[in-house]
């Protein structure tokens, strides 16, 4: 019955929960016994139809399953989902042109909110690190508060990487009680010795990560286009932290000393 459960599962997560106390009211007062067209008939104007014939396909494998079994399940999985709103939340993040429409938060606002909340651990990732004031001092105060802060940046040219400046260098200076890591290439292939660390992302206490299209520099953090978003809690945020925990434990990305 997995194939039921994920089609009334994924409806759940699609509609407001005030829609599903409504499609379950009226699978309870139903003397129907085509339960289908009874969902059909609630779930609401302009709901999509791919998942209108997905869960169609799959109850029609399950011919007894009662309006009374399906209101239990579509009120588990409801409530289920508010929980995992609860546990979990995301946010995007923009820079760039605002249109007003949608509600969006700021690249530098977030990842400055971002460091100054972590607790114990914080651990940033970009290509490149111009100087933007703003960050920069953010790192320096979670520095203060005693929090252990971890940075992968590309190598400049000199140092074996793809930039021309130093970010790495600029960075250290400003924030010497970082841990600062390196891509080490020396196990890949001739042809995979241009590729450059490309993310940009930070996560602070296994609890709040942003992932993000913008480099720590002042134009992608004033400028550009830039598109992200942060994740609040739930298990991506751990996830994130300990992947990159795991490529300096298996010295993928080594300490640049």
């Amino acid at each position: 019955m997995r194939d039921l459960s994920e089609a009334v599962a994924i409806i759940a997560l699609e509609v407001h929960p005030d829609r599903v106390a409504a499609i379950c009211s009226a699978l309870i007062s139903s003397q129907s016994h085509d339960v289908a067209s009874v969902v059909r008939s609630n779930v609401g104007a302009g709901f999509s139809s791919q998942l209108i014939r997905q869960f169609d396909t799959a109850i029609v494998k399950y011919p007894n399953v009662s309006c009374a079994d399906l209101a239990l399940m579509f009120q588990a999985a409801s409530m289920t989902a508010v929980l995992a709103a609860r546990i979990s939340s995301s946010e995007l993040v923009w820079t760039g042109p605002a249109t007003g429409l949608v509600p969006v938060r700021h690249t530098v606002q977030v990842l400055a909110g971002l460091i100054d909340q972590a607790v114990h651990e914080l651990f940033f990732v970009s290509f490149v690190a111009y100087d933007v004031p703003s960050i920069i001092s953010a790192l320096q105060r979670a520095v203060l508060r005693g929090v252990k802060l971890s940075v992968l940046v590309e190598q400049s040219k000199e140092h074996g990487g793809n930039l021309t400046v130093d970010s790495l260098g600029k960075l250290r200076r400003k924030i010497p009680e970082a841990k600062f890591y390196v891509w080490d290439r020396t196990a890949l292939s001739d042809s995979a010795q241009s590729a450059s660390v490309h993310a940009k992302c930070a996560v602070a206490d296994s609890s709040v990560a942003f992932i993000t299209s913008a480099n720590l520099s002042d134009a992608a953090m004033e400028r550009n286009m830039e598109l992200g978003v942060l994740i609040n809690r739930g298990p991506l945020p751990e996830q994130l932290h300990r992947h990159l925990d795991a490529l300096v434990a298996t010295r993928y990305i080594v300490e640049s000393l």
